[in-house]
Formats: C-alpha cells, sequence, structure tokens
C-alpha cells in the first residue's frame, strides 16, 4: 500500500532509542524527511546518520530537552530552518515512574507534567502554524494503556499519560478545521531497552534470567503472551499518520495484545 508520504516532513521526539527509533526507521522507509529529537547527541546523530544512509532521507537530529521551554524552542526551529515545517509531529517523549502518592513530591509530578503534557502543548503551538500553511498534516500522541489502565507502581505516569489522552482529543477537535488530524496511541508491552535493563536489574540476584521475567509479565498481562517489538507498532504509527487514516480523528488506538480489559 502505498502512503503517500514520500517527501514529507515529520518530527519525532524521544527518536534516538525504542519506539521513537522503530516509528524514524518506519517513516523513512516511505521515503518520510525527518527531524528527530533526543537528549542523548551521540547516540541520536548516529542514529540519524544511519538512517539517512540507509533509506536516502534527510535527517536533522537535534539534542534538546521538550520538557523545557528552551528544548521546544530549539526543536521548532530547527524544523522552521531545515525545511520550513513540518507535516506530522509524533509526541513520543516519556518514561516510566515508581512511587507512591503518599510520598511523591511536588517535583517529581512537575517533572512528568512537563515531559508528558506540556511538551505536546508546547510543540503543538510551535508547530501547527507550519502545518496550517502546508495546507494541513498529522500530531500523533504516544501515551499508554495506563491512561486508562493504571498500573499500581506508577500514579504519575498514569495520571499524566490521562492527561496528555484528553489533551489529544480537545487538540484534534480545535484543529480538524484547518485538515489537522490528532490522534493518540495507547500501547501495552512493547520490548524496548528500558524494559530488559529493568528486567535484567531486577533478576541480577536470582540467576539472571530476565527473558523469562519478561515472558512472566506477557503471561500475566497480555493475552497474546509476549511484548510487542517496537517495529510492530511503528508500522501502524505511520500508517494513522498517513492520507490512508484519513477519516481518523480525535481517536485513542490501543495497540497491546489484549492487555485492556474492558471493550
Amino acid at each position: 500500500m502505498d502512503l503517500h508520504l514520500r517527501g514529507k516532513v515529520a518530527v519525532l521526539t524521544g527518536a534516538s532509542v525504542g519506539i521513537g527509533l522503530a516509528v524514524a526507521e518506519s517513516f523513512a522507509a516511505e521515503g518520510v524527511n525527518l527531524v528527530l529529537a533526543a537528549r542523548t547527541a551521540d547516540r541520536l546523530e548516529a542514529a540519524a546518520a544511519q538512517i539517512a544512509t540507509q533509506h536516502g532521507v534527510q535527517t536533522v537530529p537535534v539534542a534538546c530537552d521538550v520538557a523545557t521551554v528552551e528544548g521546544v524552542d530549539r526543536l521548532v526551529q530547527a524544523t522552521v530552518d531545515a525545511f520550513g515545517g513540518t507535516d506530522i509531529l509524533f509526541n513520543n517523549a516519556g518514561t516510566g515512574s515508581n512511587e507512591t502518592i503518599m510520598n511523591a513530591p511536588d517535583e517529581k509530578w512537575q517533572a512528568y507534567w512537563d515531559l508528558h503534557v506540556m511538551a505536546a502543548v508546547r510543540l503543538a503551538r510551535g508547530l501547527v502554524p507550519s502545518m496550517k500553511q502546508r495546507g494541513g498534516g498529522a500530531i500523533l500522541h504516544n501515551a499508554s494503556i495506563c491512561a486508562v489502565q493504571p498500573l499500581g507502581y506508577e500514579p504519575i505516569y498514569n495520571v499524566t499519560k490521562a492527561a496528555l489522552m484528553m489533551f489529544s482529543k480537545n487538540l484534534a477537535n480545535e484543529l480538524i478545521g484547518d485538515n489537522i488530524r490528532v490522534n493518540t496511541i495507547n500501547p501495552g508491552l512493547v520490548l524496548t531497552p528500558d524494559w530488559i535493563k529493568t528486567a535484567k536489574q531486577l533478576t541480577s540476584d536470582s540467576g539472571g534470567d530476565w527473558e523469562g521475567h519478561l515472558q512472566q509479565v506477557a503471561d500475566h498481562h497480555a493475552p497474546i503472551r509476549r511484548f510487542a517489538t517496537p517495529a510492530e507498532l511503528a508500522d501502524f504509527i505511520v500508517f494513522l499518520c498517513s492520507e490512508r487514516a484519513s477519516y481518523s480523528v480525535g481517536s485513542t488506538y490501543f495497540v497491546d495484545g489484549g492487555m485492556l480489559n474492558t471493550v
């Protein structure tokens, strides 16, 4: 299926590893030029160079922290300087948490609010004007199944991802008149380097069977009984950002192997 994406420009946050990197590779395979944002410059620049060489697209790495005003401003300016704006925005930067509500300080709540919610708000304000000038576009927010089905050990993550999902719905209603489609994706278990790192840490004193630990997690949470690969999620994301999904507006899509315990 031709997704009609060749020559488009996409801005991706959290793009140097895991889901973000897989989405970058999938967009590049469709001929999309990329502005890639992440905090770790060396890893980001290496990924951008590899993608450009492999797929023959333009890649612009922007080392920045989108949880800050300065980081968002830097990313927006780099996009305008390189391409005059963007057609697609994938808000992916984020990370899990670990706390209880009773012991988490205000500073931790604020940090996650800035990363998961305000980054999306500020990037919309910064990049939507260029989307309008280009005749429209697509914005996709990477939330989580935890936005509606919380895990008990990460209340801050659950709350801020739920807020991101609601922001996405409101933004969709506001922008569809400008031919800009906004949607949300709620992944379940995706085998990212963070999952592997955590599993290795948790099993280091009990034999080191990190793969067995992850299998137990999958068996417990997902009827499909396995983690998704980042590439599986990326294919769905790229489709949602293409005109092949032109009637998808303001929706939330679960890609979770059956993990959601409702209809």
